[in-house]
């Protein structure tokens, strides 16, 4: 498997996201991986121990100045993008929050969330820096105001999550307890619900609209997030898995180099990546019929890029997510600014392309590829 055709050079630098946990969830993260930091990195884990302090400190300070505020805040029945990596979540996302009514965790809220209240409007302000000019894994554009997964968020405020296996690649399990919930222990899981419920609460202290969430493990958490929100709206976007396994691998090749904390070897990953979708669908057929119908759509990343106005409308009807044409405006705005968009291409082995076509075929036959 190679990257062909796209040779765009991009500032591959960003600070580590784990710079954003605070000192108790850092210790979870530390333990997660059996504190087995690379020599070459014993310098992140260093900082992230000194600014971890500093996070807690600030996470009960803004719990002080804004905690009885927060809890009190009725957050609207989000919308919920389900969908493998590299599936188009991320472009599904930038055209829904087009909609001047939705609101959406941005990059710094995800990437420092224990004391955004206090701090946001600062370091957005000097701290630009920090981020690279563009995502290493495709080329999107990367800024503390652009959208960001909310998974970002509970890993660093130290409730289980998969995103904990991108520190220590060498140790990645990519357990399905994580993506479930399911198999956590009861006490886990009501931590997860509550401290997930807490964030998206503190994000709508700030900006009182309808979230707009996307997290790919999210796919695995259907039953979970129907207990939180029993009114959610679900779309669920999919693409070709022959374009899905290769852009899946490069993302992990270079979360592991970029984020880890370990040098990685990249052992087991292309084996781990057939698993891992494997088990989203599976999860993702399991679940989906516990959403109304009026409350689940579905989508092919193929359609939405052919026709993404038309795929849209549909999208907002089927959903019922309000007046279309209000929106339609801002979305043609947006597109025209990723008409020169290049996406990555990528070559497949005959051996990959015939373990695709056999450890997917559930998949590509369900959705016709």
């Amino acid at each position: 498997m190679k990257l062909a055709g796209n040779s765009q050079k991009q500032r591959d630098w960003a600070a580590h996201v784990w710079l954003g946990c605070d000192l108790f969830a850092w210790l979870r993260l530390l333990a997660h991986g059996r504190f087995q930091v690379g020599w070459k990195q014993a310098y992140v884990a260093a900082i992230a121990t000194a600014t971890g302090a500093a996070h807690t400190f600030l996470r009960y300070a803004q719990n002080a100045a804004y905690g009885d505020r927060v809890r009190r805040m009725r957050i609207e029945p989000p919308v919920f993008i389900l969908g493998h990596w590299r599936s188009g979540t991320t472009h599904l996302h930038e055209l829904l929050i087009q909609d001047s009514r939705h609101s959406f965790p941005n990059t710094y809220q995800c990437f420092d969330p224990s004391h955004l209240l206090l701090t946001e409007r600062i370091i957005k302000k000097y701290f630009g820096w920090m981020l690279p000019a563009r995502r290493v894994m495709d080329n999107m554009a990367v800024g503390w105001d652009r959208p960001q997964e909310d998974e970002f968020a509970l890993c660093l405020l130290g409730v289980p999550s998969p995103y904990g296996d991108i520190a220590f690649p060498n140790t990645a399990t990519m357990d399905s307890t994580d993506l479930d919930l399911d198999g956590l222990p009861r006490t886990s899981r009501e931590a997860w619900k509550r401290t997930y419920y807490r964030f998206l609460q503190t994000l709508t202290f700030r900006d009182p609209r309808r979230l707009v969430l996307k997290s790919p493990p999210h796919m695995c958490r259907i039953p979970t997030l129907l207990e939180l929100f029993p009114d959610a709206r679900f779309v669920h976007i999919v693409r070709d898995p022959y374009e899905v396994f290769p852009s899946t691998v490069h993302l992990w090749r270079t979360l592991y180099r970029t984020q880890g904390l370990q040098t990685p070897t990249f052992a087991g990953l292309e084996d781990r990546v057939f698993k891992t979708f494997s088990h989203m669908y599976r999860r993702l057929e399991a679940t989906r019929s516990l959403v109304r119908p009026d409350r689940f759509h579905e989508i092919k990343y193929e359609d939405l890029i052919r026709d993404p106005v038309g795929e849209m409308r549909k999208l907002y009807e089927r959903l019922d997510l309000g007046e279309f044409e209000t929106v339609r405006p801002n979305l043609e705005a947006y597109l025209a600014t990723q008409a020169r968009y290049e996406k990555n291409k990528w070559e497949l082995t005959q051996e990959q392309h015939a373990e695709i076509a056999q450890l997917w075929a559930d998949v590509i036959v369900r959705y016709g590829y």
